[in-house]
């Protein structure tokens, strides 16, 4: 189960965190996006978690992806960890046993995000803003041409827009999970604690806020209810319209990335293809029915982003978002 050429690592990384050779169960525990194996192992009678990186990027650099779970570790925000070793890349920390997460899960993440967003700066990404980076795929997708003109064309000018006035301040950037899905966030009956720190660095806080909601947050007043909480204090209309400019953003950050994975996989994109309810879709990963290890989930799921970006889009509440965000900076 464990690659032959990682086996020797795996071994001394036991040896030193517990004093044992091997383990006394393995459990392949790997789902979603990501390119780490991910194990729960038992070691004397308790559960542990083992994560083996297989490749080292600038956004899944292991010295990265250590130093930031360290500083949330400490900080009682991510579980703890027995073993690190970054030439190896072998990772041991605590098993967090996951419990279905409760009806206010939304309230319960808002003030962890806060002291996340409060803890000692994390390495920032390399060479580059966030929303550029990102902005990289959506060009890529744009000239991929996978959509029709009439359907891309619309999409791509609100986009457009919405770069122009979102605010790029690394003063304002902060300590960030950046990949808050529920497979990171795990409720373990009493508390949330969040794992997986692979895409972690400084960034703008809103990424998170928006990862979150779009899991947990359903509507305008548990909206306004998550963000007081985050905030400790009513959001009020700038922070409420940076924060539903980031959600479009995000959309479209994570359709153009699945979109244009599946096309390389030889998935057509059919323009009048059904798409799942963006709400009953995030239920079923939440739950665990879907797992994002398919081509044709990440297809559904890349469109499933793609149509809430257009819907929100085409919104009042955009065009009042825009005239908030770009009024505010213009006079700065």
């Amino acid at each position: 189960m464990i690659p032959e050429t990682k086996q020797p690592a795996v071994s001394r990384a036991l040896q030193e965190a517990f004093g044992v050779n091997e383990y006394e169960d393995i459990r392949l525990t790997t789902g979603g996006l990501s390119p780490s194996l991910v194990f729960r192992i038992v070691v004397q009678g308790k559960a542990y978690l083992l994560r083996i990186l297989l490749r080292s990027e600038a956004i899944a650099d292991p010295r990265v992806e250590f130093a930031c779970m360290k500083i949330a570790s400490e900080a009682g925000i991510a579980p703890r960890i027995w073993y690190a070793n970054l030439e190896d890349k072998i990772l041991i920390t605590d098993f967090v046993e996951a419990k279905p997460f409760p009806d206010d899960t939304a309230l319960r993440i808002a003030p962890i995000l806060r002291r996340l967003h409060a803890l000692p700066d994390f390495p920032k990404m390399v060479n580059s803003n966030y929303l550029d980076v990102m902005d990289g795929f959506v060009q890529r997708f744009q000239a991929a041409n996978l959509l029709p003109e009439g359907e891309s064309g619309q999409l791509f000018r609100r986009y457009a827009d919405l770069l122009q006035v979102y605010p790029r301040n690394e003063a304002e950037l902060v300590a960030s999970h950046n990949d808050l899905k529920p497979q990171n966030m795990i409720f373990d009956g009493q508390r949330l604690w969040l794992v997986d720190w692979e895409s972690a660095f400084l960034n703008d806080a809103y990424v998170d806020l928006a990862e979150a909601a779009n899991f947990f947050v359903s509507d305008e007043a548990q909206e306004e209810s998550y963000l007081s909480a985050y905030f400790a204090e009513p959001a009020g209309d700038y922070r409420r319209a940076r924060f539903y400019l980031m959600q479009q953003a995000v959309h479209i950050f994570f359709a153009s990335f699945l979109l244009l994975m599946t096309a390389r996989a030889g998935l057509p994109i059919a323009a009048d293809s059904p798409t799942p309810d963006f709400r009953d879709f995030h239920q079923r990963l939440i739950s665990g029915v879907i797992g994002l290890t398919t081509d044709e989930e990440k297809l559904q799921y890349g469109l499933v982003h793609l149509r809430q970006a257009q819907r929100n889009m085409q919104t009042q509440r955009f065009e009042q978002s825009l005239a908030i965000v770009g009024d505010l900076h213009a006079s700065v």
